[in-house]
């Protein structure tokens, strides 16, 4: 059972904290406390969505690990292999393990690059004397670069290497899947490891073989020999991606995204200007400190303008086209705080770790430079500053906003209800760009650009049920990394287009008429395109298309709000004719009203404008709508769209006071809409919008 379904079988939050206090006794914590005097009551907390006591720390722990046993419940085995099962086989008959599915040969290296080497692929026994998983624990400082081209993911294992929260749902059981020299036999040369893929948590299974030269591993490896927590880690990806040559070159958020299943949001530091602007620079500061101290993930990289440029290093000692995990985001006390806390200068810091463990940035703030003895020893030590070449360093925000140009911030958006900060209202869809030359079927229509086929697309429709909602929008593409042997792997170029439509549409858009369109993403050959807007009260379709008409693919569409959006996909193109239409009739016509504005009323109901409504009625169909608070007049912008069986039965457009007047049939002013026909080329006979 995933979350969501064990959430949704529950009736309601409130009894699933019944249930939790029943579950345990460290949550009798979440009762109210002993009554207050009236000078020491404060109000309460916001938990999720309605106020409770807040609970103690030792019952946010057992919440956490049971939101965490909810969410992995269900655990997709890649390939079909199944860790327990295949460990206990190989302990009943004394063997260890052998990955058919990953094979220990150069089908699983490369399939275009020459080896560097003659390659031996072996066991960690047989590296070293003692190994193990992890020594003094897992630590950003770790795992270096091999003869591999995948920074961008060791840079995403320095970043989960921060979170133990996070580290532990991919390599679960940890202790279970270590050596225990006291218990040889219960080895089985096994591990598994668990990915966000594509929407699910999946585990993969590999054997300890990796590869070798010379008796030292080839690709990712830890400084400290008898460590394979990372090397092992990187042949599971391997084996998700198809081999090793699948992870030569990639995109950071990616990585963290299959670790986390965080929503990745991509900053081109140079368009925003961010190195000059000095408002903008602070509000980037703020909310990487607020992702970072939130259990978010950021990594950083140079774009390598040229070609020859790539891995080359700048007068600072920055290496371009090469991805940097950020370790810290920190405001910077400078003094001694002699005269108090509030009178001592700040300074924006950032840290970063460069995945080859080595070549730091040489400007000021570096490990070494003067800028240092402005600092006391006591906020050296909380920093845990050292001057060793480990590719760890310091820099300057504003230094870091002038020399960086791109930025990965991988939020682990908070949807649990046991929460005391911000909780986001979740719904995922997966889809598919599919073609067929019959236009009704046809979901591969391309871009805007392609107005003749854009509607074609898949079309998701969802609600904003506030005044003004933040809305997180996330399409992601399968990815496209296990198709590289085949000659392929490039990923498409995706987007989407998002539309204002009526709010009481239920049927797929065929053309575009009062229909408002609203916002798009950009359009960029990545995994996932993201995009953050505040939308207004009312209904809305979403279009994710690929560039290109015609090209085929699958995607994971996420949608973020403050209250649930009730997203869903379009699939009728008009309603069905079932056996009422033969009594009660089919609809002959299509009518799309647009509401823009009252104008005309007096003193009086001008002051009491926010409390008017507008009702537009059509049979026995009923759309109703508030005035938009915020607006100076009686403003609606609102849209209707009826399938009419009778055309010349008039549409009643009402303005009332409140629901109570408007459900009594009276209003303000009422206007009939009578019957104009017009051609249409859907099926139905459309009128024009009114």
């Amino acid at each position: 059972m995933s979350q969501d379904q064990f959430l949704a079988a529950c009736t309601g939050q409130r009894l699933l904290l019944k249930l939790l206090s029943r579950a345990s006794p460290c949550t009798q914590s979440l009762v109210q406390p002993k009554e207050l005097s009236s000078s020491q009551q404060q109000p309460l907390p916001q938990l999720g969505k309605f106020p409770v006591a807040l609970p103690s720390a030792q019952t946010r722990g057992f919440i956490k690990q049971l939101e965490t046993g909810i969410m992995l419940a269900v655990v997709k085995p890649f390939k079909g292999q199944k860790y327990h099962e295949i460990k206990q086989e190989c302990l009943k008959q004394h063997r260890l393990f052998e990955d058919p599915e990953f094979l220990a040969g150069n089908e699983s290296l490369f399939f275009s690059r020459r080896l560097p080497g003659p390659v031996e692929w072996k066991r960690p026994k047989d590296i070293c004397a003692n190994p193990h998983l992890f020594v003094g624990g897992i630590s950003s400082h770790d795992l270096h670069q091999g003869k591999l081209g995948n920074c961008w993911f060791v840079a995403a294992c320095s970043c989960l290497a921060l979170q133990e929260s996070l580290w532990k749902k991919v390599i679960p059981e940890a202790k279970e899947q270590d050596w225990d020299s006291r218990k040889p036999e219960k080895y089985a040369g096994i591990f598994h490891f668990r990915f966000w893929h594509f929407g699910d948590w999946t585990d993969v299974v590999i054997d300890d073989r990796l590869p070798t030269i010379n008796g030292e591993l080839i690709f990712c490896h830890s400084n400290v020999p008898n460590e394979f927590w990372s090397a092992l880690l990187e042949k599971a990806y391997a084996k998700l991606a198809g081999c090793y040559e699948a992870l030569d070159g990639g995109n950071t958020a990616d990585a963290i995204t299959d670790f986390t299943g965080a929503v990745s949001e991509s900053i081109d530091l140079r368009k925003g200007n961010y190195g000059k602007l000095l408002l903008e620079q602070t509000k980037l500061f703020e909310d990487l400190l607020k992702a970072h101290s939130r259990g978010g993930l950021i990594s950083c990289s140079i774009t390598a303008e040229l070609a020859n440029e790539r891995l080359a290093t700048t007068e600072q000692g920055l290496v371009k086209g090469h991805a940097y995990s950020v370790t810290a985001v920190r405001k910077l006390r400078l003094g001694e705080q002699l005269l108090g806390f509030f009178k001592a200068e700040k300074l924006f810091m950032i840290r970063m770790r460069n995945p080859w463990g080595r070549r730091e940035w040489n400007g000021p703030w570096s490990d070494s430079s003067e800028e240092w003895q402005r600092v006391s020893e006591e906020e050296k030590k909380n920093l845990g500053l050292s001057v060793t070449d480990d590719g760890e360093f310091w820099m300057a925000f504003d230094d870091w906003c002038n020399n960086f140009t791109d930025v990965d911030i991988c939020r682990n958006l908070n949807t649990s209800i046991f929460s005391i900060h911000k909780t986001w209202e979740k719904a995922m869809v997966r889809g598919a760009w599919i073609h067929d030359d019959d236009p009704l079927i046809n979901r591969a229509g391309g871009c805007f650009n392609n107005r003749a086929t854009f509607l074609q697309n898949p079309q998701y429709v969802f609600n904003i049920n506030k005044e003004e909602d933040k809305v997180l929008i996330s399409l992601q593409q399968r990815d496209q990394r296990p198709y590289r042997k085949d000659g392929r792997g490039d990923n498409f170029i995706i987007g989407f287009e998002i539309f204002k439509v009526e709010l009481n549409r239920e049927y797929r858009l065929h053309q575009l008429h009062t229909q408002e369109r609203v916002v798009g993403s950009t359009y960029i050959d990545s995994r996932t395109v993201f995009l953050r807007t505040v939308l207004k009260r009312g209904r809305y379709i979403i279009i994710p298309t690929l560039f290109r008409p015609g090209d085929i693919s699958e995607f994971l569409l996420r949608l973020f709000t403050d209250i649930p959006s009730e997203l869903r996909e379009l699939t009728l193109d008009k309603p069905e004719a079932g056996c009422a239409s033969f009594l009660c009739g089919y609809p002959r016509r299509i009518t799309q009203l647009s509401v823009h504005s009252l104008e005309g009323l007096n003193r009086e109901n001008s002051a009491r404008r926010a409390s008017l409504y507008l009702l537009i009625k059509c049979g026995r169909e009923r759309v109703c709508c508030r005035v938009q608070k915020e607006s100076f007049g009686a403003v609606f912008d609102a849209q209707a769209i009826f399938y009419r069986k009778n055309p010349k039965q008039p549409i009643l457009v009402q303005v009332s006071r409140g629901r109570a007047v408007q459900a009594k049939g009276r209003g303000l002013q009422t206007l009939r809409i009578g019957h104009r026909s017009h051609p249409s080329t859907s099926g139905l006979e459309q009128e024009p919008s009114v």
